[in-house]
Order: structure tokens, then sequence, then C-alpha cells
């Protein structure tokens, strides 16, 4: 009985690119193991992006459409780096992030903590231990201190 045939190194990236967009730098340490010459996967790896199947903008992109609601800027400049993305495109999606901060770290805060609150909905924690709790639940997710403040205080100064 004959076995499947090997996949070659560019219908590994290909089987990688569908499930998700992925870096460059990503791709070249998931596949580092499967090159069998030395610049074949350098090589392989030109082809797709000048066929448009790598494409930093698009890792950002979905990276930005798949956190953003749950993480903060600092979190999601952390995920963008360790995708080996340049830092000029890191750089400008956390600025546009920052715009969002407090309103995206808000409704972080309400799905978390607001139907536990007995008082009306946006109300400041009762208690130091509670505000905290808080602070820390938000400062994980990469939320700035300033940001975090505002939110757990139950500051409105917009």
């Amino acid at each position: 009985m004959i076995g499947p045939t090997p996949l070659s190194l560019k219908g590994r990236a290909l089987r990688l690119l569908s499930g998700r967009e992925h870096s460059r730098a990503e791709l070249e340490r998931k596949l580092k193991g499967h090159e069998e010459a030395p610049g074949q996967l350098a090589r392989t790896l030109d082809d797709l992006q000048a066929k448009g199947f790598i494409s930093e903008a698009r890792v950002v992109e979905s990276v930005i459409h798949r956190r953003a609601a749950k993480l903060g800027a600092a979190r999601i400049r952390q995920e963008l780096q360790a995708k080996g993305l340049a830092p000029e495109a890191v750089a400008d999606a956390v600025a546009s992030l920052k715009e969002t901060e407090l309103a995206r770290a808000r409704e972080v805060w309400r799905r978390k903590f607001g139907r536990d609150m007995d008082e009306s909905e946006g109300a400041a924690a009762p208690d130091a231990a509670a505000r905290a709790k808080q602070a820390r639940f938000l400062l994980t997710r990469g939320f700035g201190a300033e940001v975090v403040r505002r939110v757990v205080r139950g500051v409105d100064d917009d």
C-alpha cells in the first residue's frame, strides 16, 4: 500500500495560508524544517509573495479584526511584533487602535463586570479590592494604565 505523497514546500505554505493569514516570518519559522535544498524556502516564499498570497497588510488587518474587541493596543502590538512584521506597520496599526482604546476597554469591562454590579451599569467598583481586580483584568489584556484607571473609576470625561 502506497502512502500519501508528502506535500511540497509550496503546498505546505498554501495549507497554512488557507487557515489564516501568516506573515513571511511565521511561514519561515514553520517551514524551515521542511526545506530540502538551501534557498528553496526563500524562493518559494518570494514566489508566494509576488503572487499576493503573503501580505503584511492583510496579516495586520486580520489580527486587528480578530483581537481588537478583546485586547488593548499594547497586547496587539506584542502579537504583531511576534509575527515578525515591519515596525512601521505595527506602529500604524497601534496608532489607529489608540483612538478607540477607551471605548474598547469600557466594552471589555462591561462584558466582564457590568452584569455583576448591583448598581447601574457603568458604576465604579465599591471597594479597593474589586477595583484592583478589575484593573488587573484590563491591564493583562493590554489596555494602558490611564485608560484602565478611567474605566475602573467610572470616569466619563471623554
